[in-house]
């Protein structure tokens, strides 16, 4: 960066200063650019997905056996995007989510409150307009069938 500065510079800052405007006058909010990035908003929607009511799992079968070796692997952590596609435009965002509801609950009241608890949260969180959640029920988790996540490997010796 160099030191140099122009005439007309100078005379522009004089003239500022000696009118008595503030430095960067205006609404502080006006003073740059903020982007949210698609992860952001998927593990936003991600969490207000996992806590309706009626959610078993996120993600499809393939993706919840990944899931399920990943979680197993020291440090690989539980991925609260699985299941959730985000799209994020300047002013709106667009969701694709895919869930495993428990057997008995009504389908069409969890997606509701799916999608309501989904707005609200992106929304909130981030002032981004919603202007679509699509969910895509991939399964039924029936009471007698073992939990992916839940299952013990049996020790190989005794």
């Amino acid at each position: 960066m160099t030191e140099t500065t122009s005439a007309a510079a100078k005379d522009t800052g004089q003239a500022a200063r000696s009118q008595g405007a503030n430095r960067g006058g205006g609404d502080p909010a006006g003073r740059g650019r903020t982007t949210i990035a698609d992860g952001v908003v998927a593990k936003i929607a991600g969490m207000a997905t996992r806590d309706v009511d009626g959610v078993h799992a996120m993600g499809g079968g393939m993706a919840r056996t990944f899931g399920a070796v990943r979680d197993r692997v020291p440090g690989g952590g539980r991925s609260v995007t699985r299941g959730v596609k985000a799209e994020v435009g300047e002013v709106q965002a667009a969701l694709d989510l895919e869930i495993v509801v428990e057997y008995g609950v009504s389908i069409s009241d969890v997606a509701a409150d799916v999608r309501t608890s989904v707005v609200e949260a992106v929304e909130r969180m981030t002032g981004l307009e919603v202007v679509e959640v699509n969910i895509a029920v991939s399964d039924v988790k029936l009471p007698d069938e073992p939990d992916e996540d839940e299952e013990e490997e049996q020790p190989r010796l005794r």
